[in-house]
């Protein structure tokens, strides 16, 4: 590199075959930030795969920061850098946005200019081979010019490391994503019911939720709610003001549907608003102005409820009459100390342009704007609080032994026989033994006493119910007849599974039926699930994931987001089911888990009782021998 001197930063755009010199010529000058633009690499195949190796090599060899390849470049607003090919730059603003895509890139940059929408530093991440989204969050967390950060992402590569870098990143600045590739499942081959309801984007989803990220399900999202939270970090109750009574109701319905709250307005308040509104306005919330109102009747009525302590946001919405002054509306908006929302409808590009410009969202929708106001609320309500990750003492030894002799057997499937694993780790079960023949499974019986339930026990058999491989309440003098139908009902509807004997099990009557699961996730490790168990698990997929390892505060904080929870806190007169030993059991689950190269495992149905977990059936899949 015939430089006189070190420079800070190389863009490459050449052919792929010559960008590795290029970049030790780089390395050998002492540069040590690089963007590589040129395309060519791991997204063409093998041979540029092994380019992409060559090149990580050189950036590691010589210490060198390197973006892409197969990207865009980066942009920082801030300095006026446009280290791209796209022929225009964004107005400076707080937020940052990182990308996959770069044609994406390009697109947002075109609709920024004309809503006049800023960025502090845009990078197209490429095929993020040496720098990734965490390496840029890092460094944005520490960017005195950022103050929310965007991201699109289509796959991340290290799920802990990004959780890690997350979490420490959104307790200062919150972090809005959008993840693509939504219907891909890791689900194809499963051997549980966690497996075939764990899809990827499932996991995605836990593992931002537990980093304290908030998630955007479109483009318009993404943007609505970088916008709401570059200024606002508390949302509370909601207070609505309208001149018009439709978009009012709408965004009434929209508080309701999205979780907030619609702020009760003390009598002191509506005894203010009467003293000015016409008798036959709306002096609650959401509060009617009337159509006929004037931009001062507007002014003084929001200023009245920004001054009501129950008053966390307002919502204020103007339909375009001839009576509003949409340039004194918008004063009086920025005069207001608490958060304001606007569905200003009609308003011109000049007053917008002041919206934007002073982080106040206006929006056409006022469903859209209530969307905004919680994505605020969600982020209030992460616990940032770092929890102590518990760990029981559990009979090791005796589980290393067990595991051992598993490892050894040809089928990576484990049934019932995995029980005594769950037994180690302190997990209840019912008392249970397997039977290879009709005998067999009388003397079980008769050891551990009727009634009995009796289960067919195959790697091949699921969902034992829907062909009849399981009996329930099995008294004395129906083991053997049990025994023989379950054998045929199988062999008549599944003639190629393979059968390995029959549970027989002591009946465990009353309580709720819950499940609990596990699959090993190629990015993020043990995601454990949990939800309604038994046979409506797949019916209803009233599930939650979680991403292990998992506190006690975590396993509570699962079980509680099931829309299900109602039936464990009891209803109609029962009792509360015991969430504390439901939750331990969740921890001491999630232990056996991480202790044990499992790639699945399962209990369902787990029975939950006033006092105390009963755990009935078990399945497990082990990782691929190495």
């Amino acid at each position: 590199m015939a430089l006189p001197e070190t420079v800070d930063l190389a863009i490459i755009a050449i052919p792929a075959k010559f960008v590795a010199s290029a970049v030790e010529e780089c390395g050998l000058k002492g540069v040590k930030n690089v963007i590589v633009i040129s395309g060519g690499f791991r997204e063409v195949g093998t041979e540029g795969a092994k380019l992409e190796y060559n090149l990580i090599q050189i950036a590691n060899k010589f210490g060198i920061n390197l973006l892409g390849p197969n990207c865009l470049g980066m942009i920082n607003a801030e300095i006026g850098l446009n280290a791209t090919f796209s022929v225009v730059s964004p107005k400076f603003g707080d937020v940052a946005f990182l990308s996959q895509s770069g044609a994406f890139i390009l697109a947002v940059i075109l609709w920024a200019q004309k809503t006049k929408f800023g960025f502090s530093k845009i990078v197209s991440l490429g095929n993020k081979a040496v720098l990734s989204e965490a390496d840029f969050l890092n460094y944005l967390a520490e960017d005195s010019a950022t103050n929310v950060v965007m991201l699109y992402l289509e796959g991340i590569q290290d799920g802990r490391r990004f959780m890690e870098t997350a979490k420490k990143v959104s307790k200062q600045k919150p972090i809005v994503i959008m993840k693509a590739g939504k219907t891909e499942s890791g689900a194809k081959a499963a051997s549980s019911h966690t497996g075939s309801l764990a899809g990827s984007y499932e996991v995605y989803k836990a593992a931002f939720r537990q980093s304290g990220i908030i998630v955007a399900e479109t483009v318009e999202e993404l943007f609505d709610f970088a916008l709401a939270l570059s200024k606002n970090r508390k949302a509370g109750s909601v207070a609505i003001i309208t001149n018009s009574g439709g978009p009012g109701v709408m965004a009434s319905d929209a508080v309701e549907i999205h979780g907030l709250k619609l702020a009760p307005l003390s009598s002191e308040t509506i005894e203010a608003l009467k003293k000015f509104l016409p008798p036959s306005a709306n002096f609650y919330n959401p509060v009617d102005i009337l159509g006929d109102a004037d931009t001062e009747r507007f002014s003084r009525a929001i200023e009245v409820i920004s001054e009501d302590k129950e008053v966390g946001t307002i919502l204020a919405i103007l339909a375009p009459t001839a009576q509003i002054d949409f340039n004194k509306a918008v004063e009086k908006v920025l005069s207001v100390e608490k958060p304001v929302f606007c569905c200003f409808m009609g308003i011109d590009e000049s007053c917008e342009e002041r919206l934007i410009k002073n982080r106040i969202p206006n929006f056409f929708d006022p469903t859209r704007a209530v969307k905004a106001i919680s994505a605020v609320d969600q982020y209030a309500k992460f616990d940032f609080s770092k929890k102590e990750i518990k760990k029981f003492e559990v009979n090791k030894k005796e589980a290393d032994s067990i595991f051992e002799e598993l490892m050894k057997l040809e089928s990576r499937f484990v049934g019932v026989e995995g029980m005594k694993l769950l037994e180690c780790y302190g997990i209840n079960t019912a008392p249970w033994g397997m039977a290879k023949s009709a005998d067999e499974a009388e003397k079980i019986a008769e050891s551990i006493g009727y009634p009995v339930a009796m289960k067919i026990v195959s790697p091949d058999v699921i969902h034992k119910s829907d062909i009849g491989a399981i009996k329930l309440d099995v008294e004395k003098g129906e083991v053997k007849s049990s025994f023989y139908e379950i054998i045929t009902r199988v062999e008549n509807y599944m003639p190629s599974a393979r059968i390995e004997g029959i549970l027989v099990q002591k009946m465990v009557k009353g309580g709720r039926e819950v499940i609990l699961g596990m699959k090993k996730d190629p990015q993020f490790g043990e995601v454990i699930m949990f939800g309604l168990g038994g046979i409506y698990v797949e019916v209803f997929k009233d599930v939650a994931f979680r991403i292990a390892p998992l506190s006690f505060e975590d396993a509570l904080d699962m079980i509680k987001s099931v829309k299900s929870f109602a039936l464990l806190k009891g209803i109609r007169g029962e009792k509360m089911y015991d969430l504390n030993s439901l939750a331990e059991t969740i921890v001491r689950f999630t232990q056996l888990s991480m202790d044990y190269p499992i790639a699945e495992m399962e209990i369902n149905p787990l029975k939950v009782f006033e006092k105390g977990c009963i755990a009935v059936d078990f399945r497990m899949l082990l990782e691929v021998k190495k």
